[in-house]
């Protein structure tokens, strides 16, 4: 299992309620989180493998936000 931080603007509660549908769709995402309390909205996610990170990002675009992986 792998952690992976992207920045976001994935700005409020509403935000995230938008994007959990898709998140959860997402296979090989064992689990995630958005820190809307930080300028930078850090999404934090548990990946099975480095492959699921295209996925995570497409959910995240699909929603309507961005994300970009940081590390």
């Amino acid at each position: 299992m792998a952690k992976k931080t992207f920045k976001s603007n994935i700005k409020c509660m509403g935000c995230v309620a938008a994007v959990t549908p898709h998140l959860e769709k997402v296979e090989g995402l064992a689990s995630w989180n958005v820190d809307i309390t930080d300028p930078n909205k850090w999404l934090t996610v548990d990946v099975e493998t480095e492959e699921v990170l295209d996925a995570v990002q497409d959910a995240v675009e699909k929603a309507g936000f961005k994300a970009e992986v940081v590390d």
